[in-house]
């Protein structure tokens, strides 16, 4: 499964990136995150596990985040979990009073049952995390 999505925000780069860098904060305003555990962080890079789940269904994935502040980039490279593989990218560029985002991920699960049903979702429920984000930097940042 993939999504790309390119949107204009109206804040700026590093007010984006950083929020979406904030690992730790992520289960206050993330739909489906139940919780957070930043294992290590310096500058560039975070190693970071996510606990999601919906209703009875819950899983731990584990990540390594890698930061790139010069440009405004941030790509999580999948280590263990439910999935046979997971590429996410973030990239911000400044423009007029605002942001480019311009957001990747692609995953598939392990189960087949877990793709058949997330299959029918997945565009809605990534959309609504995307725009979880924007909200998020609307409350932080004005």
């Amino acid at each position: 499964m993939k999504h790309s999505e390119i949107k204009y925000i109206k804040h700026s780069p590093e007010n984006l990136f950083n929020l979406v860098s904030d690992v730790k904060k992520y289960p206050d305003f993330l739909p489906w995150c139940l919780g957070s555990r930043v294992k290590f962080i310096n500058k560039n890079n975070i190693n970071a596990d996510l606990i999601v789940g919906f209703k009875v269904y819950r899983e731990v994935f584990k990540s390594n985040i890698f930061l790139d502040n010069n440009n405004f980039e941030i790509k999580v490279n999948y280590m263990e979990g439910p999935f046979k593989h997971l590429n996410n990218n973030w990239k911000f560029k400044k423009k007029e009073d605002g942001c480019e985002v311009d957001f990747y991920v692609e995953f598939e699960f392990n189960t087949r049952l877990l793709n058949s049903v997330l299959d029918v979702f997945f565009s809605d429920a990534v959309k609504k995390m995307v725009f979880a984000f924007e909200e998020r930097a609307d409350i932080l940042y004005g």
